[in-house]
């Protein structure tokens, strides 16, 4: 069977990733990354969750911690406002620097140890809050990078599904496709209830509202 590596967050987009990949008849190896952002267990146990729902058994949980040494942004480092505006001018103080570079070079690690021919990354362009490392061109440059940087047999191809759609496109295709979207954690700040009001939160919540859906998980509010 072909195999894909899935980069699971926990959130929306990867687990509808994951979703799709396995509609694409792949065996998936899902991958998940601890960084000490501020919800990190509540994301492991969305990402273990979604993984036992969708019957995932080869799944691998990394820590990768010194991103948060590196800092310079609010969901590693507490001393920074988690954005709830939804205004900012440029890139939000949410963007973690080239996370996704760095998820994707250890992901093209996996995906070659494990002869996998794809790695699904849940990049979106249009709801990204303006993230560089989620723009398509920049994944298709990682993509030859990565070529280039492994075995001639390797051959990965990285498949970025949702990097079209919009918030509210994507609540339509997790329900089209039975995406567990219960499972889910999308808040930037809370562990318990998500808060509503953080961005990510309130991308989530417009999206359901613009695709007269309602959010199946628990707010403060």
């Amino acid at each position: 069977m072909k195999k894909a590596v899935v980069v699971m967050s926990g959130g929306m987009d990867s687990t509808l990733c994951a979703t799709l990949a396995l509609k694409q008849g792949y065996e998936i190896i899902a991958l998940h990354f601890d960084y000490n952002q501020r919800t990190m267990k509540r994301e492991k146990q969305a990402f273990n969750d979604i993984c036992d729902r969708l019957n995932i058994t080869k799944r691998l949980s990394l820590d990768v911690s010194f991103i948060a040494k590196i800092g310079g942004n609010s969901l590693t480092d507490k001393s920074m406002q988690v954005p709830k505006t939804g205004l900012s001018d440029g890139v939000p103080n949410t963007y973690v620097p080239y996370r996704n570079g760095i998820f994707l070079s250890i992901a093209a690690a996996v995906a070659e140890k494990n002869d996998a021919k794809a790695i699904y990354i849940g990049v979106v362009e249009e709801d990204s809050s303006g993230y560089p490392d989620c723009r398509a061109e920049f994944i298709k440059t990682i993509q030859n990078a990565i070529n280039l940087g492994t075995k001639d047999s390797t051959k990965i191809e990285i498949k970025m599904p949702l990097v079209s759609l919009s918030k509210a496109d994507i609540v339509r295709v997790s329900l089209e496709n039975n995406s567990p979207l219960e499972l889910t954690w999308s808040c930037y700040e809370s562990e318990e209830m998500a808060c509503g009001v953080c961005d990510s939160c309130r991308l989530r919540l417009n999206g359901f509202k613009k695709a007269n859906s309602t959010d199946p998980i628990k707010y403060k509010f």
